[in-house]
C-alpha cells in the first residue's frame, strides 16, 4: 500500500475541488495513485520569492510553477497596485523568454490583470529581460512581469516583478505583496481577461531600448570594423534584439552560432544554457578559431547574463569569469567618463557582497563610491532609486551579469555585450587585447582571483542538508583556512560583523539574509550562501596576491590557483 503523509494529502485534496480544471485534477490523483515521492515534492510547500523572484518545476501543486500558482501570485499583485494606487489608471508590462509554456502563461498573466481593470502592454514575442525592464520605466508602468528561468534547467520558469522604477521588487514592495498574495484564495483568481486592457507591443519598444543601448554602451575612438565577433544566444532570447544592437552600434563582422540561433526551451545542444558553464560556449568557440574571431560572447535565455572569451598572450581563447568581465568593464566605463569630462565626487558604481573586492580598489582608484548590496541586481537597482542624485556609472556582480548606466535596472546582457566589444575593439586597435588590459589592471590594484564552487542539492532531502551545512559554518566557524587566520566574519542573518582579533561586535547596516562570509589574514575572502532561486549552495573564494610586473602573470596566476584549491580542501566542498 502507498503511504502518503496526511499534511501532504489534506493538501492535496484542496486541488480536487471544481475550483481547478479537470486536468489538473487528473494529474493530481495519477500521483496519489502513482508517484507519492512527486506529490510530496508538489505540495509540501508554498513555491517562495527568492532573490530573482518566483522560480520552480513547472507542474502541478503549490510548490510548482502552473497557472494556479501564477494567477495566484498576479491577483495578489492585482490587489495590491489597487490599494497602493487607488485612484490610478494602472499599467503593466509583461514579457516572457524562450520556455516551454512562457508565452501561454504570460497570456494567462496578461488575462488576471486585464481581468481586474489594468491595462497590459504585452510583448508579442519573446524578448529579454533588460527590455522588459527598459519597457516598464519607457512606458510609465506601475510594474512590469517576465516570465523566466534564466538559465535553469528546460523543466523550469519563472515570474521576476518589476516595480515602477524598473528594478525588481525589494522592500518594502516584496513583503507587502507576499501578504497579499497570500491573502488571496484560488478561488478568488479572476481569469477572465478584458481584451479592451491588452495592447501587444513589439518593434516600437524594440526600437528604443535598441537606441538607448547604443547611446549607452558604445564610444567614440572605436574603430569597429576591425573587430570579429562570434556571438550565440544558447537557443534564447538575445537572438531577437543583440545582433541588430551591434549592427546599429557600426559593428559588420558578427559570426552567429546558427544552430544555437532558434529559441527552443529544450536547449538541445548544451547540457546547460549558462555562460557561466564553459561547456556552454563549446560550440562558439569552435566557431571563434574557425573564423579567427578576436570575441565570443554568449548570452543566457532571457539575456541578463552573459560569457565572454577572449585571445590571451598565446592567441589561445580563455573565458574570462564574472568578476574579470565585471572589473574590466567597470574600469572602462570610468575612464571614458573621466574622458568625457563628466566624473564627479558624487558618481558611483555597484558591486554585491560575495563580488571580487577589487571592485572598492577601482574605485578607490578613481575617487568615486562604491556601494555594496546583497547579491542580486535588485539591490544595484535599489541603490539608484534610494540616491536619486547620485549619478551611476555601472556595477556588476560575479554571476555574470553587468549593468550599463540607469536606463535598465537590471542586468543587461545585450548592452553589456555591447560594451565588451568597444572595450576589445578600442585594446586591439592600440595594439593590445581584453586580456592584456585586466593584467595591466591587476598590476595596479592587485591580483585578485576568484572561484565559485556550486553544490547541487535537488528536493526536500536537499534543502535540509543545506540548511545543515550553513548551521555548521556558522555555529563551528573555522579558526583557519589554507593556514591563515581567520581575522573577520561576517554573519547577514544576525546582521553582524566580529572581529576575531580583538572580539568586538559591529552591525551590518543592509537587510537581513542567509550569507556567511570568512576573511582570512592572508587577504582571502570565503562566502557561503544558499541559493535564492535553486537548489544549491554556493562558495564564492576570493585569494589576492601584489602583481609587481605583467610579466609575473603566469606564475602569480598559478600560485593563487593552488591557494585556491587548498581553500576548497579546507571547507570540504569538491
Amino acid at each position: 500500500m502507498i503511504y502518503i503523509a496526511p499534511e501532504i494529502l489534506e493538501v492535496a485534496n484542496t486541488w480536487l475541488t471544481p475550483t481547478f480544471d479537470e486536468e489538473t485534477q487528473h494529474q493530481i490523483k495519477e500521483l496519489i495513485a502513482n508517484n507519492p515521492d512527486e506529490l510530496k515534492e508538489s505540495f509540501y510547500k508554498n513555491l517562495a520569492f527568492g532573490t530573482g523572484g518566483m522560480r520552480g518545476i513547472m507542474g502541478v501543486g503549490t510548490n510548482r510553477i502552473n497557472k494556479y500558482t501564477l494567477g495566484k501570485n498576479t491577483q495578489g499583485l492585482a490587489n495590491y497596485l489597487k490599494q497602493e494606487f487607488p485612484k490610478k489608471n494602472l499599467k503593466v508590462a509583461i514579457a516572457y523568454d524562450c520556455r516551454h509554456n512562457s508565452d501561454s502563461l504570460a497570456k494567462l498573466v496578461a488575462n488576471v490583470f486585464s481581468a481586474n481593470g489594468i491595462k497590459v502592454f504585452l510583448f508579442s514575442e519573446l524578448r529579454p529581460t533588460p527590455e522588459l525592464s527598459f519597457a516598464v520605466k519607457h512606458l510609465g508602468c506601475d510594474c512590469g512581469i517576465v516570465l523566466t528561468a534564466s538559465h535553469n534547467p528546460p523543466e523550469y520558469n519563472g515570474y521576476k516583478v518589476y516595480w515602477n522604477d524598473g528594478g525588481q521588487i525589494v522592500p518594502p514592495q516584496d513583503n507587502a505583496i507576499i501578504k497579499a498574495i497570500e491573502a488571496v484564495d484560488y478561488a478568488d483568481i479572476n481569469f477572465e481577461a478584458n481584451t479592451d486592457y491588452i495592447e501587444l507591443i513589439d518593434t516600437a519598444i524594440d526600437d528604443a531600448f535598441i537606441n538607448t543601448s547604443v547611446a549607452n554602451g558604445s564610444f567614440e575612438g572605436t574603430e569597429r570594423n576591425n573587430l570579429s565577433i562570434v556571438f550565440t544566444s544558447l537557443h534564447g532570447t538575445s537572438i531577437t534584439i543583440l545582433p541588430e544592437t551591434l549592427k546599429r552600434a557600426g559593428y559588420k563582422n558578427i559570426h552567429i552560432v546558427e544552430e544555437q540561433a532558434t529559441p527552443d526551451g529544450n536547449f538541445p545542444t548544451v547540457k546547460s544554457p549558462n555562460p557561466e558553464e564553459p561547456e556552454a560556449l563549446t560550440m562558439a568557440m569552435e566557431l571563434a578559431e574557425d573564423v579567427n574571431a578576436d570575441i565570443v560572447i554568449g548570452t543566457d535565455p532571457d539575456s541578463d547574463r552573459l560569457g565572454i572569451a577572449v585571445r590571451d598572450n598565446n592567441n589561445k581563447l580563455i573565458l574570462l569569469n564574472g568578476n574579470q568581465t565585471m572589473v574590466i568593464m567597470t574600469d572602462f566605463l570610468i575612464g571614458q567618463w573621466l574622458k568625457q569630462g563628466k566624473l564627479g565626487e558624487n558618481d558611483f558604481v555597484g558591486s554585491t557582497i560575495v563580488s571580487t573586492p577589487m571592485m572598492q580598489e577601482l574605485a578607490d582608484y578613481y575617487g568615486v563610491e562604491c556601494k555594496v548590496g546583497l547579491t542580486g541586481f535588485k539591490w544595484i537597482a535599489k541603490m539608484i532609486k534610494d540616491h536619486p542624485n547620485q549619478p551611476f556609472i555601472g556595477g556588476g556582480e560575479e554571476s555574470f551579469g553587468f549593468m550599463v548606466g540607469d536606463f535598465v535596472r537590471d542586468k543587461d546582457a545585450v548592452t553589456a555585450s555591447l560594451l565588451a566589444c568597444e572595450i576589445a575593439s578600442q585594446a586591439k586597435s592600440n595594439g593590445s587585447s581584453m586580456y592584456n588590459e585586466l593584467i595591466k589592471l591587476y598590476a595596479t590594484h592587485g591580483f585578485y582571483k576568484e572561484h565559485l564552487v556550486s553544490l547541487v542539492k535537488k528536493g526536500i532531502s536537499g534543502a535540509e542538508e543545506i540548511k545543515q551545512m550553513m548551521i555548521s559554518f556558522r555555529e563551528k566557524p573555522l579558526k583557519k583556512i589554507n593556514g591563515s587566520k581567520v581575522i573577520m566574519l561576517e554573519d547577514y542573518q544576525t546582521s553582524t560583523m566580529k572581529n576575531l582579533i580583538t572580539d568586538k561586535e559591529y552591525p551590518l547596516e543592509v537587510p537581513k539574509s542567509n550569507v556567511l562570509i570568512y576573511y582570512t589574514e592572508d587577504g582571502s575572502k570565503i562566502a557561503c550562501r544558499p541559493s535564492g532561486t535553486e537548489p544549491k549552495i554556493k562558495f564564492y573564494i576570493s585569494v589576492k596576491e601584489t602583481l609587481k610586473h605583467v610579466d609575473d602573470f603566469v606564475k602569480i596566476n598559478q600560485r593563487l590557483d593552488t591557494k585556491i584549491a587548498a581553500i576548497i580542501n579546507d571547507l570540504n566542498v569538491n
